[in-house]
């Protein structure tokens, strides 16, 4: 289902607004993943999780202060071929909305899921983020 683009704006803006560069397209996907250095990929979601808990978790942890070089987005629903590009460099786990993975120099090193995020405050994905800057980036 591809939601209308006017619907998910404010939602894309949450995170833009925070530092996120937008990746619409596969090859913008390809060139932004697999440049050198660290990257972490937020798949955007429509979902109550992403509302209450991922979009919120994600504001607190980039207010840390070891981070990776880009903040990459994409959202499931609208950007259909840049998010299915960009789940081709999560091997090993299925599509989830949202869903956020932190990938350094192509690989895959760090991967939290939509299982992990419902139900959960923002603060403690948020420390789960930070705990993951501090032991792979």
């Amino acid at each position: 289902m591809m939601y209308d683009p006017r619907m998910v704006q404010p939602m894309r803006e949450e995170v833009t607004t925070i530092g996120f560069k937008e990746m619409l397209t596969a090859e913008e996907v390809e060139k932004d993943i697999t440049s050198p250095g660290t990257s972490l990929v937020f798949i955007n979601s429509v979902c109550g999780c992403a509302a209450g808990s991922a979009r919120p978790a994600l504001k607190l942890a980039v207010d840390h202060t070891k981070k990776p070089d880009r903040l990459l987005t994409a959202f499931a629903g609208t950007d259909k071929e840049a998010v299915a590009k960009a789940r081709s460099f999560f091997a090993g786990f299925p599509p989830s909305s949202p869903q956020m993975a932190i990938i350094k120099d192509g690989k895959l090193v760090w991967m939290l899921e939509r299982w992990q995020i419902e139900g959960r405050m923002p603060d403690a994905i948020a420390a789960e983020i930070k705990k993951a800057f501090d032991s792979v980036l």
